[in-house]
């Protein structure tokens, strides 16, 4: 099973930008449809994005996520990439890493997430 590290999250105010991190190792993330979730407070993990393992199929789970945020995938650096941008209060939540779960099991341990707070 492979491992992953989420890194980059933090306390922003409304309209900044973040870029997330997400380190795999173990396994190569090239062998695997790849996604970031959220988990808000008080609320179940949701999946935020998601990429092709070649990266030629991007979805976004809602409108407002997909004109605001980015999800990039660096196979070489076996590094998947979340850019938000305009950040809002209601994105705040621990984001995560895994493969999509669209196409199967999740083939990675869950790593600690990374948190984001926005305040307004």
């Amino acid at each position: 099973q492979g491992q992953l590290d989420e890194s980059g999250g933090g306390l922003v105010q409304a309209g900044s930008s973040l870029r997330l991190s997400c380190a795999a190792s173990g396994r190569n993330i090239s062998d695997y449809n790849m996604a970031w979730y959220r988990q808000a407070p008080g609320k179940e993990r949701e999946i935020v994005a998601s990429i092709s393992w070649s990266g030629a199929n991007i979805n976004y789970a809602t409108y407002s996520v997909k004109h605001r945020f980015t999800i990039i995938r660096d196979n070489a650096k076996n590094t998947l990439y979340l850019q938000m941008n305009s950040l809002e209060p209601e994105d705040t939540a621990m984001y995560y890493c895994n493969s999509d779960y669209h196409n199967g099991p999740y083939y990675f341990n869950w790593g600690q997430g990374t948190r984001v707070t926005v305040s307004s």
